[in-house]
This record gives C-alpha cells, structure tokens and sequence, in this order.
C-alpha cells in the first residue's frame, strides 16, 4: 500500500472515519501521518464536516485528539449520543470558533457552559435542556449569537422554553419533549407553572419548520400548547412544515388548529404535515391538500380522514402529488366485513383498488408506512380491477421505494386454507391418546425445501424495488411491550390475527433472502413455526445489520429456537438486534459469532440464568456497548449480572450502557424512560 501514489492514498483516506483517520491511521507511519494532515484532505468534507454520533469506541482523550488537531478547520461538529463524554472534554469545543453547525444532544451541558461554547459564527445547534438549565444566566454575547441560529433542536428534559425566545431568527424548530410524567413524584403543581411567569416567549416571526415529538405523559402534551401558544396570535407566514406527534389515544386539543389550516391554505407551499388525529377534521384537510404540493405526510391512526385523503391522493384533491415522498397510512384503512379480523381492535383493511391508485397518482414514494391494517387479497377483487392485482404487485411499481412497512396478512397470496374443525367421531374417542402428528423438529440445512405457495406477490414486489434497504413485517393485533414513544403495555395482548396473516410464516420470510435490506423488522407473524426462513435469510443476506424479532409463531410456544440459533451464527455482519429469546448458554454461544454487534435489546420471560455466558460472551463481541435485558428473573439477580458488567468492562469500554431488569417489575416504564432519554434516537 505504501507504493500507492499521494493521489490515490488521499483517495482511500477520504473514506476512513474522523477518529480512526486522527487517532490511528495518522500513527502508522510517516508517510500516512503527513497525508492525513494534508491540505487538500483538511479542506475536504471529510475533515471540514465531523461526525463523531455514536462513535462508542472513541474516550475523553480520542475526541480531545481529534479536536487538538482539527480545531481550527471544523465547521460542522456532531457529538449527538456520545453521552459518556465529560464535561471537560465538551468545554475543549471553545477552540473550535469556526463552527456553523455544533450537534451535542445527549451530552451534559449547562447553561454556563453553552454560554462559553456559542460563537457569533453558529447557525445551528442541538442540545438537551437538562433539569437546573438556566437561560437566565447566558452572557449577553451568548445571547446574541442565539439571536442568528437559523436552526434549534432542544430535547428538553425538564419544563422550560430552552433557549427559544432568544432565537429570533429561527428558520427550523425541532422539539423532543421527553419529560417525567411529574405525576408520580410531589411537587406536582410544578407541573408547567414554572413556564407561565417568563417574560420572554416565543414569537416565530421566520419560523419555516415546526416539528415536535412527544414521550408519554400528560405535561408533555401541557408543555407542547405553551410552545404553540402564539399561533394563536399569528401563525408564521412562511411556515411550511408542521410535524407534531402525540402519543396515546387522547391528545389535548388545541384551539388554534383551524387558525394553522387556514394559513397553509392561504399560502400555498406547504412541504410536510403531521397533525393528532383530533387536531383536524376532513373538510379542513381536503382544503389544506387541494392548495399545495406536499412531500411528506403522516396520518397514522387518524381513521376519520381516510377518505379525505385516499380521495386527495387519487384524485384532483393535490395540486401535484407526484412530488409526495414519505406517507404514512398506519391505521387508516376502513372498518373490516371479517368477524375474524374485527377483534384485532382499531385495525383497519385497506382497499386494493384505492392502493393501486395511489401507487399509480404517487409514483415517486420513497417511504410508505401501512401498519395496523388488514389486507385479503382473495377478497379484493372490484369490479374495474385486474383479478389478478395484489397490494405487493401494486406496491412493486414503485421503484424509489427505500422503506416499507406492511401488515403480515398483505404478504398472503389468498391461498391459505383453514384448519379443519374435528369430526364428531373424534370427539368420543375420550382419552385415548393419539398418534402425534405435530411440528417437525427443525435441522440444520432442512430449509432449503421450503414451499414456496403463496409467495408469488412477496417475490413480485422484492424484484419491483431494488432500493429497499427497510423492511418491516407485523401482525395484526400486535403490540410492543416495550415501545420507545408510546406508553408501556404491562398485558399481554392475544394473538389475535386474520384468516391471511395466519398463512404468512416461513415461506415468506424465506422469500425476504431475495431483497437487499440492511435493516429487517418482523413481529406477530403467527406462522412462523420452524424459523426455517431467518436461517436463509441469514445465510442469503450477508449484509444484514439490524434484526429486529417478536411474538413469532404461536403466543405461548417456541419452536424456532434452534433455527434462531443457525441465524445468529450466519449474522456476521450484525450491529443491532432486539429480539425475544431463551437466554441460555448455547443462545450466548451463538451470539458470540456476531463479532460486530454494538447494540443488543433481549426480552426474556422464561429460561435459565447464565451469568458465567454473559461474561464470556461480551469478552467475544468487544464492539458491544448497549446491552438492555429484561429477563424473567430476580431483581437481586439481574443487579448483580449488571453490576459485574460495568465494573469489569467500563474501563475498556467508556460508553457501556448496561440496563438488566425483571421484565415485569412495577417500575419497568421508569427503566424504559431512562433508556429512552440516554440513548440518541433512531433516525427513522
């Protein structure tokens, strides 16, 4: 390699992280060192745009490296997630006074120390709002540099406007309000209060993009209509994107709903919308669609404006819906005729008419999202319509298609057949046990022999979008038990699927082997039983990176587990994986064999406890540094485990997260918060 001309060394170098790049590859040797600090790489992207985001191998003394040797060229520093970082490391940002954009979400900062770090030269900033935050103690200079930003985002931890009403030039506002529901601790007349006796107050004179997303809890929703309490003065004339999301089934109203529609009707050049199903109603929707052009948009769980917007879509209803890129359609369809799909609560069946329309009216969708609906294809057919028309065939038209999240029953070809109810003669046979005619015990290497009926439209639609890197599979009726933006289910949910999703099993996840997906979800599939399609997909799809598995097969049987097991094995490429499992020692042995994983999430409610494995295994996989367990065992237990962790890997590992917990302890949804609050978001 060292034969390689400047030119071309110069050219791989570009491709090599920030950290590695100062830390690593600079030390090698004196040639490489004298590259790495070369002036055509120093005014690349490369070095100019550093992304530091999760970088869990990069300590206090990586960073400082990295800003030693590339302060005085940065302009665009991201540190979203490195939550493990000290306060003193953050401070060494002062040397870097050609900053534009400065990201340090997730790391400790206090007013004091915001008020050092701002430049006059800051465009851009994204920081938490952590309890003790005091805008009242920011320098007048500090001030005035947050008078330019252009763009804010503010997890606020805590009740208080931020930093916002300093911000009189912000072009983009984004909000993630994730604090404690307050109800829970004294001093709940704090709730908000604190707010209401600030003389300053946002104002949004050049407010172009609103978004905000909200955690559980009542004073989240309290804290969302104090930050839009001026819309209802005057809404921003250049506003173009509105996204707000409102966990729960009842979100708080908000009187100035109507004021927001009439403005984005009046101007014409809205570019994304995302309202609580409460927030709007149809005529006003329909208005707001007929006068722009949108790009993205989000009506999950709002079954009163289906129509409103299967018609605007389909129809004239948009002024040019060729430009929509992102929609989310999750639990918009119409009330279901089938008793056997009605008891899946507030899930809904898409029309395959309606859908092959608007594949037809939205050519350019990039990300579609159709969860929490029912699709029968043997019970499709319209008149007008192909008889031979499936949603996958539809869906296989869209070729930009990058993300796709679809309902386990939409994957059914319509060919599945019932089981067949008892004769009465065998009802009298009384005890006499029968010849057993169960379910095959799975092999290694059986499952190249899978039947592959019914999977014509899975396979027609993987061929139809070469650019799907996403996909996500769930059955109806399914419910996380522990979701991130959503309250925490404490029962468990029957596995109430359809007649269709029931004949969606290991076939058709056999047939995701043929897509090019780097990320796969897959949830409340009741048919799966051997698990013998995630060994193909695994042995097939070498690339995979994020697994994402559970509630497969039957509720209260798990037959997958050995397949599970080949599938970890071939997973050598894995960084994610959140699945279900039987933690025992041969499920660690083969974990071992993801040498790659970062971020491990398992769920457990039965199956032995193997502290010894667990220790071994994360002497393997020494990239790991998010391990969340919830296991059926005791607290005591499960401290203990999470104790010896930390303490015999923390040194090596500064950015180990280690959360090990009974799965149905009474303060489970206090766990998931904490986990939610110290971990950066999906960027989904």
């Amino acid at each position: 390699m060292s034969d390689f001309s400047d030119e071309i060394l110069l050219s791989i170098l570009c491709y090599v992280s920030t950290s590695d790049l100062v830390n690593n590859v600079s030390r090698t040797c004196r040639k490489l060192h004298t590259l790495c600090y070369d002036k055509t790489l120093l005014t690349t992207t490369l070095l100019t745009t550093v992304t530091l985001s999760e970088e869990y191998t990069a300590d206090d003394g990586a960073i400082r490296q990295v800003l030693k040797h590339l302060s005085n060229h940065v302009q665009s520093l991201s540190l979203s997630g490195c939550y493990w970082l000290s306060g003193s490391t953050i401070d060494r940002l002062i040397r870097c006074r050609s900053l534009v954009r400065l990201d340090l979400s997730g790391c400790r900062v206090t007013s004091l120390r915001l008020s050092r770090l701002l430049s006059s030269l800051l465009r851009s900033l994204a920081f938490d709002v952590s309890p003790g935050f005091d805008s009242a103690q920011l320098s007048g200079e500090a001030r005035d540099s947050l008078s330019r930003l252009s763009e804010l985002r503010q997890t606020v931890l805590t009740p208080s406007y931020g930093v916002v009403p300093c911000c009189s030039s912000l072009f983009s506002l984004q909000l993630q309000l994730d604090i404690l529901d307050v109800t829970r601790w004294e001093g709940t007349s704090m709730c908000c209060q604190l707010m209401m006796g600030q003389s300053s107050v946002p104002h949004y004179q050049q407010l172009e993009e609103f978004t905000a997303c909200l955690a559980p809890g009542e004073v989240n929703q309290t804290l969302l209509l104090l930050y839009l309490a001026v819309f209802s003065v005057r809404v921003p004339e250049r506003l173009r994107s509105f996204l707000v999301s409102v966990p729960g089934p009842n979100p708080a109203h908000w009187p100035s709903a109507s004021s927001l529609a009439h403005s984005l009707v009046q101007h014409g050049d809205l570019e994304a919308l995302q309202l609580p199903r409460s927030w709007l109603d149809a005529t006003s929707l329909g208005r707001v669609l007929l006068s722009n052009a949108p790009k993205h948009l989000n009506f999950s769980r709002c079954p009163t404006l289906r129509q409103t917007v299967i018609q605007s879509l389909t129809g004239t209803g948009v002024r040019d819906s060729t430009r929509l890129v992102s929609l989310n359609l999750s639990g918009i369809g119409h009330t279901s005729n089938y008793p056997e799909c009605s008891r899946a609560r507030g899930e809904e069946e898409l029309v395959a008419e309606a859908m092959s329309r608007l594949v037809i009216c939205c050519p350019n969708l990039s990300h579609l999202n159709l969860l929490h609906t029912h699709y029968h294809h043997d019970n499709a057919h319209t008149p007008g319509l192909e008889a031979n028309t499936h949603l996958c065939t539809s869906l296989s038209k869209l070729t930009h298609l990058r993300s796709l999240a679809l309902p386990a029953c939409a994957l059914s070809d319509g060919s599945h057949t019932p089981s067949p109810s008892p004769s009465p003669s065998s009802l009298l046979l009384g005890l006499r046990k029968p010849s057993r005619v169960g379910l095959q015990t799975y092999r290694p290497g059986s499952g190249d022999s899978l039947p592959r009926e019914g999977t014509s439209g899975l396979g027609t639609l993987l061929a139809g979008c070469p650019c799907l890197e996403v996909l996500e599979i769930t059955g109806p009726g399914f419910i996380s038990a522990l979701p991130r933006l959503e309250p925490c289910a404490r029962v468990c949910v029957d596995q109430r699927t359809c007649v269709n999703a029931r004949g969606v099993g290991d076939a058709h996840v056999a047939a995701l082997r043929g897509s090019g997906a780097a990320e796969a979800d897959a949830g409340g599939a009741a048919g799966v039983l051997k698990g013998t399609g995630l060994v193909q997909v695994a042995e097939h799809c070498r690339d995979l990176q994020a697994l994402s598995l559970a509630n497969l097969g039957s509720l209260k049987t798990w037959n997958y587990s050995a397949a599970l097991l080949d599938t970890l094995r071939n997973c050598t490429q894995l960084t994610q994986l959140r699945s279900p499992t039987w933690c025992n020692g041969a499920f660690w042995e083969a974990l071992s064999c993801c040498s790659r994983l970062r971020r491990l999430c398992l769920i457990s409610r039965n199956g032995t406890f193997h502290p010894a494995a667990v220790v071994t295994f994360m002497e393997c996989c020494r990239d790991v540094m998010v391990c969340h367990m919830f296991l059926g065992g005791t607290l005591v237990a499960c401290r203990t485990l999470q104790k010896t962790l930390l303490d015999r890997f923390s040194v090596e590992r500064p950015a180990l997260s280690v959360v090990i917990y009974p799965l149905l302890h009474e303060d489970l949804p206090l766990v998931i918060r904490d986990i939610r609050v110290a971990q950066a978001p999906p960027s989904r």
